[in-house]
């Protein structure tokens, strides 16, 4: 099998590049040049895909004996990525640029070249794991290794991508055994911090990228019933769930502090309230997709026969415009705990109830499903309901 291997410069891809040399792939390492900006280098552990992660990509495909490239993405991430992320905090909403980066980058752009040129798979360092059933589908499934499982950050792969995907690292026990691994092999890079943070923001200040992009526009601070309780200087500086920073110059009548419960780009306003109002109980998405065969597919539940006509979404144009309602968890962080909900597709709108309520989650963020360790699906979310709220219906 001729293998692409997406080799960022740390100790997972390499590894995983190594596993699958060793499984007698023919294997090609390629680096994604995803910055134009020659002076974009690690500070510490923050960041990734510099110039210093490409020599280092370059020396372990040197080590490993496998050609090597760097394959020039700049455009395409600026476009699908970057750019995405400055439009949605304009537009109120909190992205994931990690997600978009996989889903539109690794899983999208790299994958469509690398079929064009030949090659039968993308392997990446990735800690999860492909279940492949009797029938030949594929499952996408957490990694063993719980702490480091990042099943969360693929729920955007779709059956097609799934399908041409290699994670080597899966069933891996722990990252230790990986670093051990990289060092019995010789990886200069085997004790390489990890990276965290937006790789675009090395210096993890958001606000401060952010109000450089985004013209800031005074406005009013609000309270849930519409009254002002203070004043702001750009609604796209604050965050679902904030506390510090409000500036309010109304006391709350409880004199409790209270919280960004929304953002509202239309009217320029930030919503503030109580913690318990961050309690949310229903989320729902249109742009939704699922990872190998869908719920109906699976056995995991039924279409509704009471549906209307479709209804366009991103699920693709074989999967079912209403679903019957079924368990899973449901989890919104890639670190998070996963918590039970009960979802459903009505109308080409994937709604998700949430039996735990859930804290500051908001419109922008990826809700994953869940069955047992089987990632089902994941959608961009488009509105939350509070706890409260949904209690008064």
């Amino acid at each position: 099998m001729r293998v692409l291997a997406a080799m960022s410069g740390g100790v997972d891809s390499a590894v995983a590049a190594a596993r699958a040399v060793d499984a007698g792939h023919d294997v090609v390492g390629v680096h994604l040049a995803l910055s134009r900006m020659p002076g974009t280098l690690r500070t510490g552990s923050r960041g990734c895909c510099t110039i210093e992660d490409s020599l280092d990509a370059r020396r372990a495909a040197e080590l490993l004996g496998i050609p090597f490239y760097v394959w020039d993405f700049s455009e395409r991430f600026r476009a699908d990525v970057v750019d995405d992320f400055i439009a949605e905090y304009a537009a109120g909403r909190t992205p994931n640029p990690c997600m978009r980066c996989n889903e539109r980058i690794k899983f999208a752009a790299v994958l469509e070249k690398a079929l064009a040129l030949g090659f039968d798979a993308v392997a990446t360092g990735h800690y999860a794991h492909i279940v492949t059933d009797a029938a030949g589908n594929r499952e996408l499934h957490r990694a063993s290794d719980e702490a480091k499982d990042q099943s969360y950050v693929l729920g955007v792969l779709t059956t097609e991508q799934l399908a041409h995907a290699m994670f080597p690292l899966g069933t891996t026990p722990s990252k230790a055994v990986v670093r051990a691994e990289a060092a019995a092999r010789g990886l200069t890079v085997a004790q390489k911090p990890d990276s965290h943070d937006i790789c675009f923001i090395p210096d993890g200040d958001t606000r401060g990228w952010l109000a450089d992009r985004i013209e800031p526009a005074e406005g009013m601070i609000v309270d849930r019933d519409g009254t002002p309780v203070g004043s702001h200087d750009g609604a796209t500086s604050f965050t679902v769930g904030q506390r510090r920073g409000l500036n309010l110059g109304v006391p709350a009548p409880d004199g409790r502090p209270r919280f960004v419960l929304e953002v509202r780009p239309r009217t320029n306003e930030v919503v503030v309230g109580p913690r318990e109002a961050l309690a949310i109980r229903e989320l729902a998405g249109r742009r939704f997709t699922w990872a190998g065969l869908d719920p109906v597919a699976s056995g995991i539940t039924r279409a509704d026969p009471g549906a209307g006509p479709a209804v366009d979404s991103a699920a693709g144009p074989d999967a079912p415009d209403a679903l019957l309602p079924f368990d899973c968890h449901v989890q919104v962080r890639a670190h998070a705990d996963p918590v039970p909900a009960v979802a459903r597709v009505h109308e080409g709108e994937l709604v998700v109830e949430i039996r735990e309520p859930l804290l500051g989650v908001a419109p922008g963020q990826t809700a994953v499903l869940y069955v047992g360790t089987r990632v089902l699906g994941q959608c961009t979310i488009d509105r939350t309901v509070a706890a409260d709220l949904v209690a008064a219906r």
